[in-house]
């Protein structure tokens, strides 16, 4: 089933949306074919509701949240704020998706979305863990993949990269080096190996 428009050709959802909260939507973006609307925070509950009840729409399943950290836009002048969270919402009555977008500077809540869907609860959960984007009245916002202890939010662009050295042998042994300098019969996958009556596979 098609994306739902307005008469005027418009999608149906910004028409709603427009309609019902003129100062909600920021900007808009589309980029083939999707279209992602960029919510100011303050109207985001309102917004989610609006799509989520409207006999019209019915996004009622709310996929995922993730976030972007537009670190060297940001300190270049290109990003107004340094984090994006992106909605992905999921209408059972067109079979379609809609994106909703929020920015948040560094420490700038964003209300939750657990209060519209409950199905955001672990998807805020993840990009708070990750980020350290903070999401205003989630009933349990704490980590979820990471250790409670652990320091800083590792998808940030400014996380310190490190890790642990692995010691990998430098040297002429392994399985790719014994099959070329041990070779036994049958170990062709094209077939019989030229000298061997019977075939590798």
């Amino acid at each position: 089933m098609p994306k739902p428009f307005a008469p005027d050709g418009q999608r149906l959802e910004i028409a709603k949306i427009q309609a019902a909260y003129p100062d909600a939507i920021d900007r808009i973006y589309e980029f083939r074919g999707e279209t992602w609307i960029y919510v100011k925070k303050e109207r985001l509950l309102d917004v989610g509701r609006l799509l989520r009840d409207d006999p019209e729409l019915r996004y009622a399943y709310f996929s995922d949240a993730l976030g972007l950290d537009w670190l060297h836009q940001w300190e270049a002048g290109e990003k107004a704020k340094r984090f994006e969270v992106v909605y992905t919402l999921y209408s059972h009555l067109h079979f379609c998706n809609t994106f909703l977008k929020v920015e948040a500077d560094e420490n700038e809540p964003i209300p939750s979305l657990t209060a519209v869907w409950e199905g955001a609860n672990w998807p805020e959960r993840e990009t708070f863990d990750l980020y350290g984007i903070q999401f205003e009245g989630h009933p349990d916002l704490k980590r979820i993949l990471l250790p409670d202890d652990w320091v800083g939010f590792p998808l940030r662009k400014d996380f310190p990269l490190g890790g642990e050295e692995i010691p990998f042998a430098q040297g002429s042994w392994g399985p790719s080096i014994e099959a070329m300098t041990h070779p036994h019969a049958g170990d062709s996958f094209e077939g019989r190996t030229g000298t061997e009556e019977v075939s590798g596979r």
